[in-house]
């Protein structure tokens, strides 16, 4: 029977020879731009034509840890910023909801309230309807939060998908286009989401980093404002509690635990491993070379949480996995075996801008409605699926608690292009924004 360190180490040792290659001329360095993210990104796609496995060593590290906090985004944000002069917005390359503008420009009368966020990021999503009451409340006093986008994918770089996102959601405030990150390097930032309140002289005054921590944010918000010489006492404060998180989730074996947060493009599975992480796919044959058609097997008899499992044709592109084929009857599938309250997806469309349907298997069976997220449908038979119509995350497990199940995508479209999945633990549905 495979067991996970074997499987972890058969990984690891193509890797290791595949940079040796790389290193050598072997295969060609993959030109990809830099990405903001707490995982170091592997420097090289490597091609690896064949791999002795037999004295595999084991890796550094068999098992990835469990997030260790209520909040999903365990990686702090840069610190010191607090009492520091914020940058200003720079590399901007779009506008949403205002004309163009600066920080300088609104310093003397105006608290600024800088988000940064991308809207696939489920942690994000989670703060909209937050940031959406503070703006509504707060704005007439002088508060102006402005959405810093900076995307994980080249897919959210495109105006027209984040606009979808702001018209979608409700947002009125500022958002600005961050496409290169170069505002995101200017305050040294690490995380999403991640918020910096600036006070009328243009000074960082709090910081906040991932979810939660609602009514001190609020807290802090009113204090500066008040410092306008607003009457904010007259504004009825939120109060919002902070949601509870299923402590099942904070398992010290990770393989009991929260499943983390599970990218399938080779650019997080290499830098994973190079770095001394654990890969997301459980394949060999997925780190022999970027973009090639790959036949998969899923032969394993246990299949661990935290992991990806595939079966059929793929290709293996540097943000997600892609359908290599045109199929009948589901023959080819993506596997993970969850633990958590909620399962999402990213996925988007293809080339063809055509929508296409993915079929969705709970512990090979169709997808019950008490355990349906928003995005699930159900055919005349009976069968669950999802549509996929536009270039977002989608909502497609939704339990009333912590629970480990078998989730299984499939499509019959060649246009099937899966980027990430994550998931949530949280004891109660989170609001929408």
């Amino acid at each position: 029977m495979t067991t996970l360190r074997n499987r972890l180490s058969i990984v690891a040792l193509s890797l290791a020879l595949a940079l040796v290659l790389a290193a050598c001329g072997g295969s060609n360095e993959a030109d990809t731009p830099d990405e903001p993210t707490a995982t170091p990104r592997a420097t090289a796609t490597p091609s690896v034509s064949s791999v002795n496995t037999d004295d595999a060593p084991p890796p550094p590290t068999p098992v990835p840890d469990p997030t260790a906090t209520p909040t999903p985004d365990p990686q702090a944000g840069p610190q010191g910023t607090e009492g520091l002069l914020a940058p200003e917005l720079a590399g901007i390359s779009s506008f949403i909801n205002t004309e163009p503008f600066t920080l300088e420009d609104l310093r003397g009368d105006k608290v600024v309230l800088i988000d940064f966020w991308t809207y696939t990021c489920v942690n994000c999503i989670r703060t909209l309807p937050f940031l959406k009451e503070w703006h509504e409340k707060y704005s007439d006093a002088g508060l102006v939060i402005v959405g810093v986008h900076a995307p994980e994918f080249e897919f959210e770089k495109l105006e027209e998908n984040v606009q979808m996102a702001v018209d979608e959601w409700g947002i009125e405030y500022p958002v600005v286009l961050d496409n290169d990150h170069v505002t995101w390097d200017a305050f040294l930032n690490r995380s999403w989401p991640a918020k910096y309140l600036i006070d009328k002289d243009g000074t960082i005054r709090y910081t906040h980093f991932g979810e939660g921590e609602y009514i001190d944010t609020e807290d802090e918000i009113r204090k500066v404002l008040a410092e306008l010489d607003e009457d904010v006492a007259s504004i009825e404060h939120s109060n919002i509690v902070d949601a509870d998180f299923h402590l099942d989730a904070l398992a010290e074996d990770p393989l009991e635990g929260l499943t983390r947060e599970l990218y399938a493009g080779v650019e997080r599975n290499y830098g994973a491993l190079q770095f001394g992480g654990s890969p997301y796919v459980l394949h060999e044959e997925y780190y022999q070379g970027l973009g090639r058609v790959v036949e998969y097997e899923d032969i394993d008899e246990e299949h661990f949480n935290q992991f990806i499992y595939l079966q059929g044709s793929w290709i293996n592109e540097l943000e997600h996995l892609r359908h290599a084929r045109v199929t009948e009857n589901y023959e080819d599938y993506i596997y993970v075996n969850f633990r958590a309250a909620e399962v999402n997806v990213v996925l988007t469309i293809g080339d063809s801008d055509d929508p296409y349907d993915v079929r969705v298997l709970v512990n090979d069976e169709p997808v019950k409605e008490e355990q349906a997220g928003l995005d699930i449908q159900w055919d005349d038979e009976g069968n669950s699926f999802i549509t996929v119509e536009e270039p977002r995350m989608y909502r497609v497990i939704q339990l009333d608690d912590f629970e480990g199940h078998e989730l299984k995508l499939s499509s019959n479209s060649d246009q099937f292009r899966v980027f990430a999945y994550t998931f949530g633990a949280y004891v109660e549905e989170q609001p929408l924004p």
